[in-house]
């Protein structure tokens, strides 16, 4: 090799990990600006919307791993476009499916750059975790009122940060919670103290959102996290680690939740809140009553009745994902919904124990999504942005296992064939693992 072709690959070399890095933050940065969305259309629909068709342009692709996520995901939209065929007034309607096309698009997107690129992952929730971490500072703010102004952060006395609405506040801080958790279980002690702070101040979050459907969702993935860590990881010491942490984890939020109910108007809210059916929930024309009649409606309506007519029949919108389907997707629409949801429950439940380096993201993602499929029963999720994150992170996942999957049998037909020991198979098949990823796809 000459002088001149080295010096051209050592130039080229730290250009390239400058690009991959200001890629890489790019893709964060979407990721954090879903933490803002007090106005429509948002900071991130702005964003991704120049963001998405810039990285296809470029040459992002769709492998076969995530086509069922993608044809999946079309067909739906398809349902939805069939139900404005029937609406007398289209309204609102073409709008609304506007935006399921691009929450979509999105998950579509994100799963394909996790897969490109696994590291991506950590820089995605660190971003998620830091929007959870500042958006919760607003609403804790807002609900005390520290400074004028600060009420825009509240709604109905309940904190919703950056948000629109307390109910998509306080799931939104589900999983950068489980993320900071994570940390703190299984991260260095030297560490710790940060992440607590950061879990304490999006827990105290929640609390104030004053949601019913995120305090079950906070203790259920919370719950499911440890018994997943607890029944993956086999060592004796660091199990009890872990129950030694969620403890002393769960003794600080009861002393903090304790503190905040010295305060009248917390305690006089979550009293109310505690109640298991509002009158708005078992009333006249009441959630559920409006679900009994909402389905046998749309057993006569397979294309549905459009987008946001529901609540123009009854008093308040479907306040229930299967029935929202239902009437502003159709019959296909809910058909793709729970397809897509059953097939990404038993793909990630398949790869939960697999020992990769995104088995942790994997895991979060699987939990909450789970979670957010059990609170769907009593509210709409279909428009919430970071449910379409999770189907993203989840599907990246599937298809880094299939990559994974592929290159196994090759490395485990060069360890055999050159009898080397462990730790020369691993250098040489992080180098093959290196080249593969220059060779394909897009990086930066």
């Amino acid at each position: 090799m000459s002088a001149v072709d080295h010096h051209s690959r050592a130039s080229f070399r730290p250009g390239m990990a400058l690009v991959k890095l200001i890629s890489n933050g790019a893709v964060a940065f979407g990721v954090f600006l879903q933490g803002f969305v007090i106005h429509e259309p948002a900071p991130h629909e702005l964003y991704m919307g120049l963001l998405i068709p810039l990285w296809f342009l470029l040459g992002l692709k769709i492998s076969r791993a995530v086509a069922p996520l993608v044809v999946l995901l079309l067909v739906f939209n398809v349902g939805g476009l069939m139900s404005l065929t029937v609406m007398d007034d289209l309204d609102e309607g073409p709008m609304y499916m506007a935006i399921s096309a691009f929450l979509a698009l999105t998950s579509m997107f994100f799963a394909a750059i996790i897969e490109d690129e696994p590291k991506r992952l950590e820089l995605m929730f660190k971003a998620w975790a830091a929007a959870a971490v500042i958006t919760a500072s607003l609403g804790i703010l807002g609900y005390f009122h520290a400074f004028p102004g600060a009420d825009i952060f509240t709604r109905y006395d309940r904190a919703m940060g950056a948000f629109k609405d307390p109910n998509v506040f306080g799931p939104f801080l589900i999983a950068p919670a489980l993320y900071l958790m994570h940390g703190v279980l299984t991260g260095r002690l030297m560490d710790a103290p940060w992440k607590i702070l950061g879990l304490l101040i999006i827990a105290f979050g929640i609390f104030l959102s004053f949601s019913r459907a995120a305090w079950a969702l906070f203790l259920f993935s919370a719950v499911a996290m440890v018994f997943i860590l607890l029944l993956k990881e086999r060592s004796t010491a660091f199990r009890l680690k872990i129950l030694m942490l969620a403890l002393i984890a769960g003794v600080l939020m009861v002393t903090a939740l304790g503190i905040a109910l010295q305060f009248d108007k917390v305690s006089a809210l979550f009293a109310n809140r505690t109640q298991l059916v509002q009158d708005y929930d078992g009333g006249h024309l009441g959630r559920f009553e409006r679900h009994q009649i909402g389905f046998l409606m749309s057993m006569e309506k397979p294309l549905g009745i459009g987008p946001m007519v529901f609540s123009k029949i009854f008093p308040e919108d479907e306040h229930n994902i299967w029935l929202k389907c239902l009437t502003s997707y159709g019959w296909l629409g809910l058909a793709c919904f729970v397809s897509l949801l059953a097939w990404s429950i038993c793909f990630g439940f398949k790869h939960l124990l697999r020992n990769r380096p995104w088995q942790p993201y994997l895991m979060i993602a699987w939990i909450v999504l789970i979670g957010h499929a059990g609170i769907g029963n009593v509210i709409d999720i279909d428009h919430w942005r970071h449910v379409y994150l999770l189907l993203g992170i989840l599907w990246g996942c599937r298809g880094l296992e299939h990559r994974a999957e592929r290159r196994e049998p090759v490395f485990g037909q060069i360890r055999r064939e050159n009898k080397e020991p462990e730790h020369r198979f691993d250098r040489q098949a992080q180098r093959l693992q290196q080249q593969q990823n220059l060779s394909g796809g897009i990086h930066g």
